[in-house]
């Protein structure tokens, strides 16, 4: 049946969207006007027509095909996840697994595919119209240190070996998608990005999507990122972070001889002591935010005073106004623990303090309304899912924050112990999650009748 008839003749069911608390999520999405009012409002109306699109699409027979492919892709896939995860790729060192990825790109049937400044993997598939270009996209790298042990362990369908789940699997997951559009010559009206982008993870900072939403690169119109475990989750606002290096700096000299002298790590106690105590007046009310020191170090022995002291701080909140508010208490807290030791020593030079950004995450309001949010949903429902809304920081974080639509889902499979050496990933209805992207892509892209 044509699409077009399919899209007039679907049926839903009353509740459009049911939302509970998501395990990485900060904020509930607000319930969606009831079916109940849909005679009356406009808006509610409008609503049920990604529902009606994702029905239609899910019944189309060359939709089904390529449902039948992916689920074929069962062992392929996980030789890819195995291929893939044996490559280490920490932040700003992800390039040999990128030129495996773009060979596999290349190999799915891609021939447009390159890597570019920074290092993402860019596989373009063209549209039949062009006007509009969807990207989808999926972090390459992982938290651990290059010399890190990456080889997979196999116990029954659970593959145990760090960076295995997030996010190789989001990577594998893409390339599935392109495999089973191939196959099956599926054409959509916008161009489509598939992208394995570098720098998701800690000092990367963004860095991979923040090159594609640079000022004078080429319009990407909405984005799909794949990151986090499951198939429910679905993440329409971004959570903003800021981070800092700040470091004490003084002479140094003998823990006896010079005793009374300016202490980098004393003043870095007073420091760290005077942010615990005035930052919860931010974070203990209103819209959730945190604040942690995460990294602390400096000295060179036991019995010296140390010439610098440093730490790692990060704050967080899907609310603009409060990280800034707790920033503001940061920044006074570094400043008076340095003036504390300087004021508490008997002798010598005073300390000098250094607060470096070392990443900032911008936090954004998405929209639970928006098309391409309203088309996952519908992709998730159809399999009986219930979505769980909420907002997180992922790559979605930058378009998000300059008013783009961009959503993440998740990879599929049972995820455990991410960023821990015993994570693992159970192959577990793995295809489900490959199944959605495709639905929400092929809504979003505009599925092309053959």
């Amino acid at each position: 049946m044509p699409l077009r008839k399919l899209l007039m003749t679907a049926i839903f069911a009353a509740p459009l969207i049911s939302v509970s608390c998501q395990e990485n999520a900060i904020k509930t999405a607000e319930p969606i006007a009831a079916e109940a009012n849909a005679s009356k409002d406009a808006a509610t109306r409008i609503q049920r027509t990604p529902r009606a699109t994702v029905a239609a699409l899910k019944r189309h027979e060359t939709v089904q095909a390529a449902f039948a492919d992916i689920e074929s892709h069962r062992q392929e896939n996980i030789e890819t996840l195995i291929e893939l995860t044996e490559i280490p790729a920490p932040p700003f060192k992800e390039d040999k697994r990128g030129q495996h990825l773009s060979k596999l790109f290349k190999a799915a049937g891609i021939d447009d595919v390159k890597i570019d400044e920074v290092g993402n993997v860019i596989a373009r598939r063209a549209g039949t119209k062009g006007t509009r270009t969807v990207a989808i996209v999926a972090h390459i790298d992982t938290v651990f240190p290059i010399e890190t042990e990456v080889k997979v362990r196999k116990d029954g369908d659970t593959y145990y070996a760090p960076g295995i789940g997030d996010n190789t699997q989001g990577v594998v997951l893409m390339l599935s998608l392109v495999k089973a559009m191939q196959a099956q010559n599926i054409e959509t009206e916008a161009d489509i990005l598939f992208i394995g982008n570098v720098g998701e993870e800690g000092l990367g900072d963004l860095r991979g999507v923040k090159h594609l939403y640079r000022e004078g690169a080429e319009p990407i119109d909405s984005m799909i990122a794949i990151d986090g475990g499951g198939n429910g989750g679905l993440v329409y606002g971004a959570v903003g972070s800021y981070r800092y290096r700040v470091t004490f700096k003084g002479r140094g000299g003998h823990s006896w001889g010079d005793f009374g002298a300016a202490n980098p790590h004393h003043a870095l106690a007073r420091a760290i002591e005077n942010f615990a105590q005035l930052a919860p007046e931010v974070t203990s009310e209103g819209e959730r935010s945190s604040f942690s020191v995460g990294r602390i170090g400096g000295g060179t022995s036991v019995n010296s005073i140390p010439f610098e002291s440093w730490m790692e701080v990060d704050m967080r909140s899907g609310e603009v106004a409060k990280i800034d508010a707790i920033d503001a208490i940061f920044k006074k807290a570094m400043q008076d623990g340095l003036d504390e030791e300087n004021a508490a020593r008997k002798h010598g030079p005073e300390l000098s303090v250094e607060i470096k950004s070392v990443g900032l995450r911008p936090a954004g309001k998405g929209d639970p309304n928006s098309p391409l949010v309203q088309h996952a949903i519908a992709a998730m429902e159809s399999f009986d899912l219930q979505p769980r809304l909420g907002i997180s920081s992922t790559d979605a974080n930058i378009p998000i924050s300059l008013g783009k639509p961009a959503i993440t889902i998740g990879r599929g499979g049972i995820s455990r112990g991410a960023h821990g050496l015993d994570e693992s990933w159970e192959d577990k209805d793995s295809h489900v999650a490959i199944q959605i992207a495709l639905l929400t892509l092929l809504a979003e892209a505009g599925f092309v009748e053959p």
